[in-house]
Parts: structure tokens; C-alpha cells; sequence
């Protein structure tokens, strides 16, 4: 069923407070609610529902407004309903009439929009954000046609991953299944599988690492004999099969695999979808998580430096490998045809499409390089703040939503919160000029004009 979408009345209530009535109408988020196009937020993001029959879903300006505020503020799923009830500019932004005492959803209820929406959908929020930014004067079309493009690695909600307490935590997670579902087992090794534990951190700290190996070693039987046990104990029986199949698939992977060996290893058992990515940092040799696609304008426009466009790329593909994917994407979202793309060196042998071969510029090229192009090339460090701002700001410094679709989401709606913060400060910025204009005496309108 589709959702029912809320428009406003104009209806007075003397048992309600009307949210215009207490709220600052120069407030930047007002602003930012009158500026954004509902009506095609609401049409791109309520193509995912059907008209079966079934509870209707909550207003899609409600979940999107939510969404937005989420990544903008850089709250979690709590803090944000706690936010929401006490701040009626929040509720305003999320269309709301009167004020709420009472939250009309659920917290798990962003959790499941979320999921319904997917990459593709909330790719609307990021064209919409854009959209808003040249409405406002923030951006001209044309500062898109010529991008930066970089990589960079949001990280995983995970920790540093060690063979030692993968195999323990492996081992516990089958012991605590087999008890929940009545496989009793000859051994759970939960005292001795947790002091060979201790034993292995403790010499490989003090750098013995021939007693370490040893206590890997008896990790590593202990987890063997427990899969093997359940194996055993469950024999063929269907229910029991399906139920263990993934956690035992994972516990098997996790017993054979190396340190130094190559190909797909497992990280973490509650995210095995996490990849091991060396971007080449003194200070962070490797980071778990998945490498991501940023794109912003080469010249700043005067809202600042959008994020044209933001993806997920799993499998820690080549940089320049990801170019061929990402540049139609660009073009498609945003509506413009890209006449130069600038990227760093770790570009250098891409396999941009015929179209676009020619259009991109790495760092240190020499070839058909002007002087034009040579000013390009040096705002190529532009995308590095931006990345920052991202990571520090905007939650995509720590994923924590679940599987290969959090991760894409996670991105999306970073770029979302990114730059809708940067309107909000354009709003306020362009409301206080307007104030000081009319305040203004003579002389200092010449002035104002002059800057």
C-alpha cells in the first residue's frame, strides 16, 4: 500500500500548538523545508511501494525528513527520535503540522525505511540536494561539468581483526547456538578456549611468538573438534543443517585461513562482508570496510564543495578500474555532460569508456597537459576535506549498518547530510546579508555591494 501523504490545512486547533505559530519563520531549517521539492522526493522514493493491500506506510516527507536531519547532524537512530520529540524544527522540517508530544513512529521504523529504500532510491536525495543548491544560488549547473573524482574507505563498525579471536569468538558464537537449539556437545572448551586466549595476547605483546603460535594453535584444534562435534550431532537433520549452515561455513573459513595467504578472508564474523584496503597511510596501513567513489566539482561554488556524487564500490576494485562505472553514473544523476575529470595518480591506466578517455587528467600527467589543465590539476587536493568532512561529520567515518546494502546506503545518505549542511549554512549566510542590507545605512550599502 502506498503511503498516505500529509499536506497542510491551515486548520487552527485550541488543544494543539500550530508549529508556525512558535517557531522563528527565518529559522535555517524552515528555510531549507520551503526550498526543498517534496512533491518529487515523495514521487522518486514512493516508487518503491505498491498498491497491495496492507497497512499504510509512514509519510514519505516524514522518513525523508528524519533521513536528512540523521545525516546532517550526525545523530544515531535514538538520539534522533529524542531530537525529534523536543525540537519543533525538526518536526517542522518533517512536515509536520502541530506539535508532537508523542512520536508517531518507531525507531526501528527508519531502520526498516532504510532497507525498503536501498542505494537506488535514496540516490533522489542526493539529486534533490543538489537541485536545492542551485535554486538557491548556492551552484551554477555548469560547476558540475568539471569533477574531481578520489577514493577512500569507510570503515566498518568491526574490530582489529586477529586469527586468535576470530577462531575464539567463532567457537563461542556455534557454542552458543548449539545450546539455544539443544545440541549437547561433548566439549564447549569455554575456560580453556578463553586462558589460550589470554596466553596468545600475552605472548604476542611480550614478542614470543613461538609460545603465541602454540596458542593459536590450540585455538584453532578447539574450534576444529567443535565444528566437527556439531557436525556429528546434528547428522541430517534438515532443520538443524539450515540453521547452522552459515555459522558454520564462516568457523570453517575462519580455521583455514592464513595470515599471509591471498583472496577473500573473513574479518569479522557479525560483517563478513568487510575487505582489507591498504590506501598507503603512514598512520593507517590498512583499513577494514569498503572503498567508496567520491565526486565534487572542480571549482568551489559559493555554497561550497558539494558532493556531486558518492558510491559504494565492494570487491576493493583498482582505482582507476572503478572510472568505466562511476563517470555515466555522474552524468545520469546530475543531468550534465562532463567535459573534465581530474583524479590522483592511482588513476593512471583507467578504463574510462571512449567518451571519456580523453577528459581525464591524473596527477603528474604531461601529455596534452595546458596551462588551463594545469590549474585543474591543482585543485585535485579539493576532494580531500570533503572526504574529511564526510568521515568526521557525517557517520561515514564508522559504518554501522549491516551488510553490503548498509554500506551503500551509509555513503548515500553521508553525501545527503554533507551537503544539506552546507545549504543550511548557505541559508543562514544569505539571510544575514539580506538583514544587513536593509539595515544598512547608504554608505554601507555601497560598501555591501562593493564586497
Amino acid at each position: 500500500m502506498r503511503p498516505k501523504e500529509r499536506r497542510q490545512t491551515g486548520q487552527r486547533d485550541i488543544f494543539q500548538s500550530r508549529l508556525d505559530q512558535i517557531i522563528d519563520p527565518t529559522h535555517p531549517l524552515v528555510k531549507l523545508a520551503q526550498k526543498i521539492d517534496w512533491t518529487f522526493v515523495e514521487t522518486k522514493l514512493g516508487a518503491v511501494y505498491t498498491d497491495k493491500k496492507g497497512r499504510p506506510p509512514l509519510p514519505t516527507r516524514l522518513m525523508a525528513g528524519l533521513a536528512i536531519l540523521k545525516a546532517t547532524h550526525d545523530l544515531s537512530d535514538e538520539v534522533l527520535c529524542a531530537r525529534w520529540l523536543e525540537n519543533p524544527y525538526y518536526q517542522y522540517f518533517c512536515g509536520e503540522e502541530f506539535f508532537r508530544h508523542r512520536l508517531p513512529f518507531d525507531r526501528s521504523s527508519i531502520t526498516r525505511w532504510r532497507q525498503r529504500m536501498g542505494e537506488d532510491t535514496l540516490v533522489a536525495l542526493v539529486q534533490e540536494s543538489l537541485a536545492v543548491a542551485t535554486r538557491t544560488g548556492a551552484a551554477k549547473p555548469t560547476d558540475f561539468r568539471q569533477v574531481i573524482v578520489d577514493t577512500t574507505v569507510q570503515p566498518k563498525n568491526v574490530m582489529f581483526p586477529t586469527d586468535a579471536r576470530l577462531m575464539h569468538r567463532a567457537r563461542e558464537r556455534l557454542v552458543r547456538m548449539g545450546k539455544a537449539l539443544g545440541v549437547n556437545m561433548r566439549q564447549t572448551y569455554e575456560r580453556v578456549g578463553k586462558l589460550a586466549l589470554i596466553k596468545h595476547q600475552r605472548y604476542a605483546h611480550a614478542k614470543q611468538f613461538k609460545r603465541a603460535n602454540k596458542a593459536l594453535r590450540t585455538l584453532r584444534t578447539q574450534l576444529g573438534r567443535v565444528i566437527r562435534d556439531i557436525r556429528r550431532k546434528i547428522g541430517t537433520d534438515e532443520v538443524l543443517n539450515a540453521a547452522f549452515a552459515t555459522q558454520l561455513s564462516l568457523a570453517n573459513r575462519v580455521r583455514e585461513q592464513r595470515q599471509r595467504q591471498r583472496g577473500k578472508k573473513v574479518y569479522s564474523l557479525h560483517a563478513p562482508e568487510v575487505e582489507c584496503i591498504g590506501k598507503g597511510k603512514a598512520h593507517k596501513p590498512y583499513e577494514f570496510g569498503v572503498k567508496v567513489s567520491v565526486a565534487t566539482p572542480i571549482q568551489r561554488s559559493k555554497g561550497g564543495q558539494f558532493v556531486a556524487h558518492i558510491k559504494a564500490l565492494p570487491g576493493a576494485p583498482y582505482d582507476g578500474h572503478t572510472l568505466e562505472k562511476v563517470l555515466p553514473e555522474i552524468e545520469r544523476q546530475i543531468g550534465v555532460s562532463l567535459t573534465r575529470i581530474v583524479a590522483d595518480a592511482g588513476y593512471k591506466g583507467h578504463n574510462a569508456t571512449d567518451k571519456h578517455r580523453l577528459k581525464v587528467f591524473t596527477s603528474g600527467q604531461k601529455r596534452g597537459v595546458t596551462d588551463t589543465i594545469k590549474k585543474a590539476l591543482r585543485r585535485r587536493a579539493a576532494v580531500e576535506p570533503v572526504i574529511g568532512h564526510l568521515k568526521a561529520e557525517h557517520r561515514m567515518g564508522r559504518n554501522y549498518l549491516a551488510g553490503r546494502t548498509g554500506d551503500a546506503i551509509n555513503a548515500v545518505l553521508a553525501a545527503v547530510g554533507y551537503n544539506f549542511s552546507l545549504l543550511i549554512k548557505w541559508l543562514k549566510l544569505l539571510f544575514a546579508l539580506i538583514i544587513a542590507e536593509i539595515v544598512a545605512t547608504p554608505h554601507q550599502k555601497t560598501n555591501l555591494n562593493a564586497a
